[in-house]
Formats: structure tokens, C-alpha cells, sequence
């Protein structure tokens, strides 16, 4: 591994990762490209090596979307539980590529499915954390209507992470669309309050407004940049950081 930390070196001790299912396409049109999903397992790897705890949420949108069934009047409800589905085969994906690189790691799930993955139980999933195994979260929030942005920030916080962290494909939160807008201009530091009031793009507001009201800080970064993980758990600024104004 090429950037090596020691446990004292890290700012942030425990950290809950989400991962678009997006991400792990790489360049395919659906699926999981193997050679990104090894690059992010080896990341993770890289701060749990340091002496990082990591929990992991990942979504579904590379293998199964509602809207796409949308125009044969599939039901909410039912493209949510496919989209929980989803995630639980990513998850299951990223654990095996895990312990293939060393990392060990369980899938626990907010639906039950025993023969798969364990269910979710908040102070079995501590426990996993404090042995060193990463915990990957699957199933969303057991909930339709919910996002896994707002199972994300919930599982955060049952699990007392210092950080809640949303990799996307750009370097942080920008005041417009970099690719549309090439004056935006990127915030290294943002006040909850900031984001509502401009409107910016950086989880749904379920998941949002979960955080702001549990003081839960977020940093938005390009998980695509080499070191970008290990060096946010370091301290360094790295993409945009969220979190409470002084006196909040």
C-alpha cells in the first residue's frame, strides 16, 4: 500500500463512507467494473490499515433504477425494495472484494436475509468496527421512500462516526455545475445553514437535515483522486467540508 498513516496521525478515527452504485460502473453502462471496484477496496483498505473504523453504504443505481419501470406503472414502493435489493448486491460485491485484498469485512442489512448477509443490529455492527472488520451497510433503511444518502447520514449516526463522507465524481461542492459552468467556484467550507439557503446540491434533504440536526459534519469529495480518503482522515482539505457554524 502506498500511503501509509499510524493511528495517531488520524484526525477522524471513525468514518461512514457512501459510495454511489454509479461509481462502480467505471466506464460500463451497468454493472461493476472490476478494476474500480478493486481501486476503492484497496483505498479503504489503505485507512483501516492506518487504524481507521469505516462504515459503508453503497447504492444501487448501477444495477437497478425505479424510474426506468416507471412508464409500465410499476409501483414506488416496489422499485424502492428492488433498488434495496440492489444495494444489497453491491454490498455483497464489495465484501468479497475486500477480504480478497485483506480487508475484512461483513454485509450487514436492514432486511433480513440470514443465508446472505447479517441483519443489522447497531451495537453487533460497533463491535465489527472496534475488531477491525468494515461494516457495509446494505438494504438502505429498510424503508421505501427513503435514499441510501438518508440511510447513509442515519447509519452515521448510529454508529457514532466523527464523519459522514459522500464520494461523487467531482472534487467537492461548487456554487454551480462545474461541467455546465466553468467560472463555478468550489467551497472548501460550507454551514449547514449555507447550503439551504443557496440551494446546493449535497444530499437529499431527508439525509441532510438528519445530519444538521445531530451536528453529523460532511465532506464531499472525488473518490476517483488517489490518497483522497487517507489524506480527509489525516486532517487535510480535501473537497468541502459541512458542518455547524460556530454558536449553532
Amino acid at each position: 500500500m502506498s500511503d501509509t498513516a499510524t493511528n495517531e496521525e488520524l484526525v477522524y478515527r471513525r468514518v461512514l463512507l457512501k459510495i454511489s452504485g454509479e461509481a462502480l460502473m467505471g466506464e460500463k453502462s451497468f454493472g461493476i467494473e472490476p478494476g474500480v471496484i478493486r481501486r476503492v477496496a484497496q483505498e479503504i483498505g489503505e485507512i483501516v490499515a492506518a487504524g481507521a473504523e469505516v462504515g459503508l453504504v453503497i447504492g444501487g443505481g448501477n444495477i437497478f433504477r425505479g424510474i426506468a419501470l416507471a412508464p409500465v406503472g410499476l409501483h414506488p414502493t416496489t422499485a424502492d425494495q428492488m433498488g434495496m435489493l440492489a444495494t444489497i448486491m453491491n454490498a455483497l460485491a464489495m465484501q468479497d472484494v475486500l477480504e480478497r485484498e485483506g480487508v475484512p469485512a461483513r454485509v450487514m442489512s436492514a432486511l433480513a436475509m440470514p443465508e446472505l448477509c447479517e441483519i443489522l443490529e447497531r451495537r453487533r455492527a460497533v463491535q465489527h468496527l472496534e475488531q477491525g472488520r468494515v461494516v457495509i451497510f446494505a438494504g438502505g433503511t429498510g424503508n421505501p421512500f427513503f435514499t441510501t444518502d438518508s440511510a447513509a447520514a442515519l447509519r452515521g449516526i448510529e454508529i457514532d462516526a466523527q464523519l459522514v463522507l459522500k464520494a461523487t465524481k467531482v472534487d467537492g461542492v461548487y456554487s454551480a455545475d462545474p461541467v455546465k459552468n466553468p467560472e463555478a467556484v468550489r467551497y472548501r467550507r460550507l454551514s449547514y445553514r449555507q447550503v439551504l439557503e443557496q440551494r446546493l446540491n449535497v444530499m437529499d434533504m431527508t439525509a441532510f437535515v438528519l445530519c444538521q440536526e445531530r451536528g453529523m459534519p460532511l465532506r464531499v469529495f472525488d473518490m476517483n483522486k488517489p490518497g483522497a480518503l487517507m489524506r480527509i482522515l489525516r486532517g487535510e482539505d480535501e473537497g468541502t467540508l459541512i458542518e455547524a457554524e460556530s454558536g449553532d
